[in-house]
């Protein structure tokens, strides 16, 4: 599979290629339609990447951010409590010290996490993508 763009720069997964016309997919509906072949240019996109951006960019980051349940749950517990200290996080859950600094790295660099201070102590606060991504991820929005 290959992607391609239209006249209009919109992208699209090729389907199928004909004389005349290439069946193309919409990332971001999953719709397929035929389009000319003189409207679509060839990218160097990978089909896989053009197929995810079809997903909104906060709900992406946190798939891509988050490995398994426990993370998935730190991540939804840092959105419902809003900022909390380093301390409070090893106090509350489960997790050793560096498996929490490496979750927390991890969604700081999708920017998922903003550092912040809370009551004088290191803590971590969700980002507006973070919350984002939650609501979608529970089935709606805030």
């Amino acid at each position: 599979m290959q992607t391609v763009r239209d006249d209009d720069g919109k992208r699209y997964v090729l389907v199928k290629r004909s004389g005349d016309s290439s069946r193309v997919r919409d990332p971001a509906t999953g719709e397929e339609r035929y389009l000319p072949n003189d409207d679509l240019t060839f990218e160097g996109v990978s089909p896989l990447v053009a197929a995810a951006s079809g997903v909104a960019d906060p709900v992406r980051r946190a798939v891509t951010a988050v490995h398994d349940e426990r993370s998935l749950g730190l991540l939804v517990e840092l959105v419902d409590r809003d900022a909390v200290s380093v301390v409070a996080l090893l106090d509350a859950y489960d997790l050793c010290e560096s498996d929490l600094h490496g979750l927390l790295g991890e969604f700081r660099a999708a920017g998922l996490l903003t550092e912040t201070t809370v009551h004088g102590e290191r803590g971590y606060a969700a980002t507006e993508a973070a919350r984002e991504a939650v609501a979608a991820l529970r089935g709606g929005s805030e």
